[in-house]
């Protein structure tokens, strides 16, 4: 399938550089990895939707040797179309460590506006070994049932854009369910990467390329082929048990070196 509108034009990503800037500037902090988070990277944006960045960042290493607890996010005020929160990197690996979904899916974004590549790798590798399945069925399966439940439920006639929200849901619970590897954050990743049912994948295209073209998609009838997958989906995770798995020995320690060696590379 086709991903609609997805590009960030070099103005937007001109004003979002900008800003991330004076966030360093402000708080004193470095930026490690900003991306996009929101329906842009997951592949069904409206034209007017919001620019949903996200930051990971790194202080000066006496930042993190004080005795009193200090905030460890850096949430900004909304401006515009633009939205932008980030984490500081103790915090994120903390919940690396505990397979965080979000955090899972900030670092496979398709949508990336500053990366600091030595310290991704790190990340990323770190990601590689910790345990997500469970975490992430939860997470998933939560959030689809959730919008489902609250949006589309027992209604005869619906807003079409709440589909997206137990959709991309569902497919990234099959994902979990049919295949080994994390779920991509997109849509066209997770369609392109799993066998869907006739019909399905066009049923889902359809609705991408009207939110692209159009502010408010309106309301209509339910879409049969997509609730039957969605409740299929959801009826499946929800009986479904995960086996816990070994955890790795090693991870803590490793994941304190990284702490270290990121925080080191800004001396």
């Amino acid at each position: 399938m086709t991903a609609g509108n997805t590009a960030i034009s070099s103005e937007i990503r001109k004003r979002i550089e900008e800003r991330l800037s004076e966030i360093e500037s402000e708080h004193s902090v470095r930026i490690l990895l900003a991306v996009e988070s929101g329906s842009r990277a997951w592949g069904f944006p409206s034209p007017d939707s919001d620019y949903d960045v996200r930051f990971l960042y790194v202080r000066p290493r006496d930042w993190y040797l004080s005795i009193n607890a200090r905030r460890d996010v850096i949430e900004c005020p909304i401006s515009g179309l633009l939205d932008i929160n980030g984490w500081d990197i103790k915090k994120a690996l903390g919940l690396l460590l505990k397979a965080n979904p979000v955090l899972l899916e900030w670092l496979r974004s398709p949508v990336r506006y500053r990366e600091d590549r030595a310290s991704t790798q790190l990340l990323r590798a770190l990601a590689a070994r910790v345990s997500f399945k469970r975490p992430a069925r939860f997470h998933y399966l939560r959030l689809g049932q959730s919008a489902y439940n609250a949006k589309i439920g027992d209604r005869e006639t619906v807003a079409a854009k709440k589909y997206f929200y137990a959709i991309r849901p569902a497919l990234a619970l099959r994902w979990l369910r049919t295949r080994f590897d994390p779920p991509p954050m997109d849509l066209p990743g997770l369609c392109a990467g799993l066998r869907l049912e006739p019909g399905l994948d066009e049923a889902i295209e359809r609705l991408v390329v009207a939110k692209s073209q159009t502010v408010e998609l309106g309301t209509g009838p339910r879409i049969v082929e997509l609730d039957r997958f969605i409740e299929k989906e959801f009826g499946l995770a929800n009986a479904a048990g995960v086996p816990d798995s070994v955890g790795d020995p090693d991870l803590l320690e490793d994941a304190n070196l990284v702490f270290r060696e990121i925080v080191d590379s800004g001396i």
